[in-house]
């Protein structure tokens, strides 16, 4: 990986020009396309397989007039006076005749007085969802309202779900989060053309990432939350991407480096941090699958894509933008070893580090006791309770819940199948009396069947509202009532409705928590595993990461279920949050938290290599990573805070708990909790078991593999076959098979191998053998980076099974291999066998004329005299000296 990033970053900073263009034309193409033919959003939930989902589906069929969304009008008299006088029954029975009339309403009733005289309500079923409400429809009702409220001399609202607005929107208070975003760039760089080019590409990967998204929605359904995710996200994820490639290029030119070397050095190196980092949240995100909820999913993608872009731009635009600005992003002074600005991060490590287990017993027992709240946190889907105060929807909604009750803003329906039925008016009627008796039941002010008699229609007001953990309670009752109305009436019943739609994606969503939570843990162990080698370092992570969480879902709690700090953030409606916040925030803070895990441990781990002390090593490490983070974290929380003001009732609790989980996992977990558990494990922290060692592949997050392999660039100096310094390799106990080995083979020359190890020796030179120690080129190649490009190049002949070594050999040859390497040579007794190899040896040419390598490894050397040149070189594994 490190590798090809290496060669993309020098390419991109080649062409810079055309790289540039591409992405510009990939804008314009993308928006141009999102504006002519996107379709708009869709916030209709729907659970295919759910019980509420099915009936209302069967509904749509059977009697469409109940199986739309609806609208409301409420008249609203003035205190001291009634709406139930004869003037206003004349005038509202007039206007429900007008309101039939209306292009897309299935029909219109009285819904009735309320309790205090007060307020009539009149139901407006429509025949279509609410995202095909076409605004013609909603201004006739309105307009309707208005006469009607100036012959009634009452307040007409207008309302429901049919005139609700759940559409987040972008305003000027985001753009403070990109303002801090240039602040602390500008405060970390010093230079405005290093701290204004990431914000110029995470803007340019979101205008790509939401064309896209609303492209998208020719071909599905995509909710109104999907693109603000992806703007989030998008803003956040791109900033810091370009943040640490910048970050190490200016490094690399403090550093005397020429600029496309330090392009391309940078993009292989903190662009494996950056392709890490991007593919854990990707996966997380496509994770969300997991629920099996079509809208879910598909947030999930648009969110991953707008990531996946994200990554892409900082790999290839990001590169391409640093060859435009050249020298001119090298620091203006070169940075002193004995500066003071990273005194305060040393002091902090220091402190964290002077007495490890109080530091991690306080962090853990800090971050259980937030996470108490969580325990209260309520799941519900947004409904007009959610809505901007002062909007038609919410103003009718808190118009009703006055003096109606809460329950009629969220009725539930209830069917039964009646086909059957001789007396469908009174079995529907006797069920509904049932109902009326239940417990949470505040009226049933419709029951009837449907105009083919086959299904009949209950229509339930609970006494609590929609999102109430009471009106939970009232569906499991009339669900577990279902088998009583069989029993007796030999009826099959469903409950559905928006309210019960509601209700199962929520308890869907909650069931998918842990299946998902598993996935995240999982594949944040064997990710991490994979790149730190290391046992006690993934374990360390994933527990840092569940921490967050809790304590993001604690402070989530604490303020849109329990009300606290309500106000102060702007929240106008507490009781529950939306029920797939708890999902989005487990997928996006486990790729967040994993980034700021790689980039800081990754250099703690770089110290502890290089000096073999793991105190130290903390330290180092953290001081050098911990600016770099520091400005990451802050970009993140400052992007993710921005949305809480003014954001949507959807957006809000979404950004909030983004917000703080970012804050304590990057400030709390990463840098305070994470060096004191290194700091207490030592040396125990680094290393796996050697089986496992092998099992797991290698992910070089920040391309180490490159730089091992640019300092060996020029070595050893001459073109040679094979050249090894300090090889060594242990086995699966960890006891050296053989070590410090040192080999210089020419071009064309040939070696014999002998003694304990000789076979491993082998297998490592041909590349086979990966877990290796040391320094090893092969036919120019570095090992084992290029492993797989050497093994075409390379022949491997056990003379122990096979019964024509020649014959390989000379197909080897016939194909230009140019190193072959045989096994137990000695073991060829056939004379006609031994003559053919003798004179391949000899040769030792491809069939366009290369010089070819030979390795034969033997139990006596002696016995091989006679198929020797008199060039060749032996070698003992029990002594080993450098051959020549």
């Amino acid at each position: 990986m490190s590798s090809f990033l290496y060669r993309l970053g020098r390419a991109a900073a080649r062409a810079k020009v055309l790289v540039l263009a591409v992405w510009l034309v990939v804008l314009a193409a993308a928006g141009g396309g999102a504006v002519l033919l996107e379709q708009g959003t869709d916030d209709t939930f729907a659970i295919p397989g759910s019980e509420s989902q099915d009936a209302l589906d069967h509904l749509g069929r059977v009697f469409p007039e109940v199986s739309g969304t609806s609208a409301q009008l409420v008249l609203l008299s003035p205190a001291g006076r009634r709406v139930d006088t004869p003037a206003i029954k004349n005038a509202v029975a007039d206007a429900v005749n007008e309101i039939k009339k209306v292009d897309q309403v299935a029909t219109a009733a009285d819904g009735g007085v309320s309790g205090d005289g007060r307020a009539q309500l009149i139901a407006v079923p429509l025949k279509v969802q609410q995202a095909q409400v076409h605004a013609d429809t909603k201004g006739r009702l309105t307009a309707i309202a208005d006469d009607l409220a100036a012959k009634t001399g009452t307040h007409v609202y207008t309302g429901g779900d049919a005139f609700s607005n759940r559409v987040p929107k972008l305003s000027p208070t985001e753009g403070i989060g990109l303002v801090i975003a240039l602040m602390v760039l500008l405060l970390m760089f010093r230079s405005i053309i290093a701290a204004v080019m990431p914000l110029l590409t995470a803007v340019l990967g979101v205008g790509i990432s939401i064309s896209l998204v609303y492209l998208a929605t020719l071909v599905v359904p995509i909710s109104s939350t999907a693109p603000m995710l992806a703007v989030m996200l998008g803003l956040a994820v791109g900033i810091d991407y370009a943040l640490f490639l910048l970050s190490r290029h200016r490094d690399q030119l403090d550093d005397g480096l020429d600029v496309e070397e330090s392009i391309a050095r940078a993009t292989a190196t903190a662009g494996s941090a950056v392709i890490f980092a991007g593919l854990t949240v990707v996966i997380a995100l496509l994770g969300l699958a997991v629920a099996g909820i079509p809208f879910l999913t598909t947030m999930g993608v648009a969110a991953a894509v707008a990531v996946a872009l994200a990554v892409c731009i900082a790999v290839t635009l990001v590169p391409a933008l640093m060859a435009f600005a050249g020298r001119r992003l090298r620091p203006r002074q070169r940075r002193k070893r004995k500066v003071k600005r990273p005194q305060v991060a040393r002091w902090w490590v220091r402190t964290a580090t002077k007495a490890p287990l109080v530091t991690v017993i306080a962090v853990i027992a800090a971050l259980a006791v937030c996470t108490i709240p969580a325990i209260d946190l309520r799941l519900a889907l947004p409904d007009n309770g959610t809505e901007e105060q002062g909007s038609p929807a919410r103003d009718t909604y808190d118009v009703v819940s006055e003096h109606f009750g809460p329950g009629y803003n969220g009725p539930l329906i209830v069917t039964a199948d009646i086909i059957t039925s001789t007396d469908p008016v009174g079995l529907v009627n006797k069920i509904a009396g049932e109902i009326r008796t239940m417990p949470g039941v505040a009226a049933v002010p419709l029951a009837t069947p449907n105009p083919k008699g086959d299904t009949g229609i209950i229509q339930v007001v609970p006494t609590t509202a929609p999102d109430s953990p009471q009106t939970d309670d009232l569906v499991h009752r009339l669900r577990d009532s279902e088998q009583h109305f069989e029993d007796a009436y030999g009826t099959k019943t469903a409950v559905t409705g928006i309210t019960a739609v509601g209700i199962d994606v929520s308890a869907q969503l909650g069931n998918a928590l842990l299946p998902f939570g598993i996935l995240v843990v999982g594949l944040s162990l064997i990710l991490l595993a994979m790149v730190f080698r290391s046992i006690w370092v993934p374990i360390k992570a994933t527990a840092g990461y569940l921490l967050s969480v809790g304590a993001a879902f604690g402070a989530t709690s604490f303020v849109f279920d329990q009300g606290h700090l309500a106000d102060a953030l702007r929240v106008t409606h507490t009781g529950s949050v939306i029920s797939f916040l708890p999902i989005i925030l487990m997928g996006v803070l486990f790729g967040l938290a994993m980034d700021y895990e790689v980039f800081l441990v990754s250099r703690i781990r770089e110290d502890y290599v290089h000096n073999g002390d793991p105190h130290r090593a903390v330290e180092s490490g953290f001081v050098s990573a911990s600016r770099v983070v520091v400005a990451a974290a802050v970009i993140m929380f400052a992007v993710f805070a921005a949305f809480v003001p003014e954001g949507s009732a959807t957006i809000k609790p979404i950004a909030f708990s983004l917000a703080v989980g970012v804050f304590v996992d990057a400030f709390v977990v990463r840098m305070t909790l994470v060096p004191a558990v290194l700091a207490l494990l030592g040396h125990r922290a680094w290393g796996l078991p050697p089986a496992l060692d092998r099992a797991l592949p290698v992910f070089d997050a920040e391309g180490d593999s490159l730089v091992h392999e640019l300092q060996l660039a020029d070595w050893p100096g001459v073109d040679e076959a094979i050249s090894a310094r300090g090889l060594g390799v242990d086995d699966d106990r960890g006891r050296p098979v053989y070590r410090d080995i040192d080999l210089h083979v020419p071009r064309g020359g040939v070696l014999v191998l002998h003694g304990a190890g000789k076979t491993a020796l082998l297998f490592t030179l041909a590349g086979r053998i990966t877990k290796l120690k040391g320094d090893l080129k092969v036919l120019g190649r570095v090992l084992p980076q290029h492993v797989h490009a050497l093994r075409r190049e390379v022949t491997v002949i056990g003379c122990r099974d096979s019964s024509a070594p020649a014959r390989e050999m000379a197909t080897a040859l016939a194909d230009d291999v140019e190193l072959v390497l045989i096994d137990d040579a000695d073991l060829v007794l056939r004379t006609d066998e031994r003559d053919a190899l003798r004179d391949l040896i000899a040769r030792r040419h491809t069939a366009s004329g290369r010089p070819v390598s030979v390795v034969l490894t033997c139990q006596d050397p002696d016995r091989l005299a006679d198929l020797l040149p008199a060039d060749a070189r032996l070698f003992s594994l029990a002594q080993p000296v450098e051959v020549h």
